[in-house]
């Protein structure tokens, strides 16, 4: 579905990213894990060309991104940000139906998708004309959700979509929202720093430091099996515990 060869990102004299390559299946839930600063969100932004990679290719479910117009290849893949990345001068029901309007469906099934999302994402439809700073965090991050899902995009990118959360709420919407049927058959690619939440939400994890991945593999392959002192000490140096 996706596949990352020989992927750089310099900013000037500073390269972000280096020489990456991964790939991700279809279905699949691949987490960049690792400190700030060590080229994951840059990586993730690489795949929908919110940045251009100085050198090295990317495909979505087998065509080149680089060959495509980026507005339409972003309109084919979610995007979940912190705290949702909501408009504020848009309603949730407007939220959710941008990216339908733009691919021109008709009212009568955009208003048949918003109505589904929000029963799936166990929110009130009383939600739909409230703005942004109307709502919870957790409400604001559901809608952001339900957004990036709108028109069933194969692909969806997350950068630290729970970071704004209070931990209570952070753990619950997390579990709530990979329990959706609807996610567990798209392809996820999540950004964060969080030890235990890679370990509980991904299928695989790349553990990232100074632009490289040091280590991809299942959450036990790492605990288990580290391939160097960093990937040991990042792990160890926190609670954590596999999925339940």
């Amino acid at each position: 579905m996706i596949e990352v060869r020989k992927l750089t990102k310099r900013f000037d004299s500073h390269t972000a990213v280096q020489d990456v390559s991964l790939t991700v299946g279809r279905g699949e839930t691949l987490v960049l894990l690792g400190t700030s600063g060590c080229g994951k969100t840059t990586t993730l932004k690489m795949i929908n060309r919110l940045i251009e990679p100085t050198s090295g290719s990317i495909q979505v479910d087998g065509l080149d991104v680089q060959q495509q117009p980026s507005p339409a290849l972003r309109r084919r893949i979610g995007y979940v940000i912190q705290d949702g990345g909501l408009f504020p001068h848009y309603t949730v029901a407007d939220a959710i139906a941008t990216v339908p309007k733009l691919l021109g469906w008709e009212t009568a099934r955009t208003q048949e998708r918003i109505r589904e999302l929000m029963d799936k994402l166990q929110l009130p439809t009383s939600l739909l004309m409230r703005y942004p700073a109307e709502l919870s965090g957790g409400q604001r991050q559901r809608v952001g959700l339900a957004r990036a899902l709108a028109v069933h995009p194969p692909v969806v990118l997350m950068d630290e979509p729970f970071g704004a959360l209070d931990p209570f709420t952070r753990k619950h919407v997390r579990r709530e929202l990979f329990g959706l049927s609807e996610l567990r058959e798209t392809t996820v690619v999540l950004v964060t720093h969080d030890v235990n939440e890679a370990l509980e939400l991904a299928d695989r994890i790349a553990l990232m430091d100074k632009g490289r991945i040091v280590q991809i593999g299942p959450p036990d392959e790492l605990l288990t099996n580290p391939a160097t002192d960093f990937v040991r000490d990042f792990l160890d140096d926190k609670p954590h515990r596999l999925h339940d």
